[in-house]
Parts: C-alpha cells; structure tokens; sequence
C-alpha cells in the first residue's frame, strides 16, 4: 500500500519543524497522531433502533472502516434509556486509513462546512488530545444528500503522543488544521 501524502508530510516536514520548534534531542521525542476516533451519539434511538444501524452505515461510509454500535450502560429513567441499548455508533482509524480520513477532512469535508472561519481551538482536553466536533454528516461527499433522513452531528477525537496542549495544537496546525482563533 502506497503511503499516503499526509504521512509523507509528516515525516518530511512537520517532524523537522516541530524538533527545531520545541528543541526535541530525539527524533522519536517528536508527538504524533496515534488514532482518530469518530463518535456519533444517536439520542432518538431510544424510540426507534433502525436509527443506529443507519448511523453506523454513514460512519463506515464516512470512514472506510466498520463501524460498532455503541451501548448504554447504565439505565437512565428519564431518558426512557434501558442497560444493554444501542444509543449510538464509533469507529477508530490507525495507521494508513486514519492519515487518509484527515487528509479529506482537512481537504474536502472542513471547507464544505457553511460559513465556515476555522475549527475552535479550545477541544484541548489538557494531555495533547484534541476533540472536534462537526455539526452536520453531509460535509462529507461520500454521504448523499438524498438519502439522509435526518442531520446529525459527531465528534472527531485526534489522539496524540503530545505531552501538552500547545505541542498537540503545533502538530495539528502543521498538518493544516485551520484553527480559528490565534493561540498566544
């Protein structure tokens, strides 16, 4: 299999410039993606269970690799939500599949998002991982308009060997992550 040109990126450019940038000894000391996880939460499945299986169908579209349903549990009585329930669906991606899915997020589906003036950079969660959640599926054009019934959103979680949130947001911004507001 072909490397793809974020992977080449990486290696070729933003590892030399975050070694100058934070003054890494090692080569190896330089943080990286390890896995993107893609979340889609499905609240109205409480009523009706084919929602999930569409859910996972899109996410598996979206991604190219199959995805899980996900599971309650614990019981929530107001929710009329039960232990053991299909409530959404997720798909993790490593390796080739996962720099190939950031390269059409930052490519194609990022810029198809409406009025669109960059992703916020306060997903941080404090240990280099960062969360961005995306309000509509049908950025992506491998989900047709047409047979969607509904809009939904999810969360896309880049995890990173990053020891802080400023090496985690660096390494993002070198891939292209468009970050809105300026960091200081």
């Amino acid at each position: 299999m072909a490397t793809t040109r974020l992977k080449e990126k990486y290696q070729n450019e933003v590892v030399p410039a975050l070694k100058e940038k934070f003054q890494y000894k090692n080569i190896m000391e330089v943080p990286k993606i390890t896995k993107i996880s893609i979340n889609k939460g499905i609240g109205a499945a409480v009523a009706d269970k084919k929602l999930v299986d569409i859910g996972v169908d899109e996410l598996t579209t979206i991604t190219g690799q199959k995805a899980v349903p996900t599971i309650a549990k614990k019981s929530v009585s107001n929710f009329k939500l039960r232990e053991g329930m299909p409530i959404g669906a997720r798909v993790t991606l490593r390796g080739e599949r996962m720099y190939e899915f950031l390269d059409r997020l930052l490519t194609v589906a990022l810029p198809r998002v409406r009025d669109f003036r960059g992703v916020n950079d306060k997903g941080f969660d404090g240990r280099g991982n960062y969360t961005l959640g995306v309000k509509e599926q049908i950025i992506f054009p491998e989900i047709s308009i047409d047979k969607i019934k509904a809009i939904s959103g999810m969360d896309i979680t880049f995890v990173t060997t990053a020891k802080t949130d400023e090496e985690s947001y660096e390494l993002l911004k070198a891939f292209g992550m468009p970050f809105a507001n300026i960091k200081k």
